[in-house]
């Protein structure tokens, strides 16, 4: 089996095909996020507008490894009822780590659907982020949110843990995501106590916690007496850029510009032909599965736009990508040109 799958990671839509208010940070945007199933459109020009202006993401050796850990993990703490071990995915923007982990999440609560497909008050899965700035309570509020708990300004930071322990235990709630966990500064009285407050909602939930954010070893997470405790308890995924030195890798890299390329819904675009130009699409995104999801699509929106209805390397070179894509390009020269200097030295 290819390691590389088609798996569609899709934002939440209502019911007419809209997209729905809630975000991911709210069961109903959290449901609609598992449960929405597109196909690419053959229709009019704007219903294939925003096809593509969702996100299309191929099932990646990280999403991969993240899915086998978390899942070992869930099945590892059945009858552990403390010092539970989680999982840290971390590594540099625009490397997945948010993709990683909601599709563990919505691939964890399908299978728990299909597994106890009568239990429909089950929620198996919480998707939290950590604010800026955050306070513990601020936290518990984010657990609050997600789960639809009616919560007034007079309650205090207990009575909001307490509620949210006991519902979350209530539902069925056994894998936790929680986001952009570097905003935790541990060197800081708050985010000392943030994180004592993850811990704490770890000790009482019956469930698996998976964090995600940038660099979180340089964020400081792992420094001092709790970050101690956190690199004791928690395994590490690091994410980062695709390489494309040996034949191997270049090889990953192609099957993942297939994969997105298959995702098209370009009337003439000759299948097989962005993988061509793999080399091309690296060096103009230093290998970041976002910022190549980014250009391809924005490509095949004007060229559906321009009526060709397949993607040029011309269409390419017209989106302009994030600073970190471009810098990266700025310096790497094409083959083309590498070679005629080579032929005129």
């Amino acid at each position: 089996m290819s390691q590389l799958q088609h798996l569609r990671l899709d934002p939440a839509l209502d019911d007419s095909g809209e997209a729905a208010d809630e975000p991911l940070t709210t069961k109903e945007g959290w449901a609609r996020f598992v449960g929405h199933r597109p196909t690419p459109p053959t229709g009019d020009d704007d219903a294939r507008i925003e096809y593509l202006s969702e996100l299309v993401m191929v099932n990646t050796p990280t999403i991969i490894e993240v899915i086998a850990c978390a899942r070992r993990l869930v099945m590892l703490k059945r009858r552990q009822v403390s010092a539970r071990r989680g999982l840290i995915v971390t590594g540099v923007p625009g490397t997945g780590k948010t993709t990683a982990i909601t599709a563990l999440g919505r691939t964890h609560e399908l299978a728990i659907r299909r597994k106890h497909p009568r239990e429909l008050g089950r929620l198996p899965v919480i998707y939290v982020t950590v604010p800026p700035a955050a306070t513990p309570r601020m936290l518990a509020v984010e657990f609050a949110r997600f789960l639809g708990l009616p919560l007034t300004n007079r309650a205090n930071l207990t009575e909001v843990v307490n509620a949210v322990c006991v519902t979350a235990t209530h539902v069925g709630v056994d894998l936790v995501l929680v986001d952009e966990v570097h905003n935790l500064n541990l060197a800081t009285r708050s985010g000392a106590e943030v994180s004592d407050q993850l811990k704490y909602f770890a000790e009482r939930l019956p469930a698996t916690f998976v964090y995600a954010g940038v660099d979180v070893e340089r964020a400081g997470l792992f420094a001092g007496p709790r970050g101690r405790q956190i690199a004791s308890r928690f395994t590490t995924i690091p994410t980062a850029g695709f390489a494309y030195g040996t034949p191997e890798q270049r090889a990953t890299w192609r099957a993942l510009v297939s994969g997105i390329e298959t995702t098209l819904p370009l009337r003439k675009h000759p299948a097989g032909s962005l993988a061509k130009l793999d080399e091309y699409l690296h060096r103009r995104t230093a290998g970041m599965i976002g910022s190549l999801s980014h250009l391809i699509r924005g490509a095949a929106i004007d060229a559906i736009l321009d009526g060709t209805e397949h993607i040029t390397r011309a269409h390419l070179a017209a989106i302009r990508l994030d600073h970190a894509a471009e810098t990266y390009a700025s310096t790497r020269p094409s083959p083309a040109t590498s070679a005629g200097a080579a032929a005129t030295a």
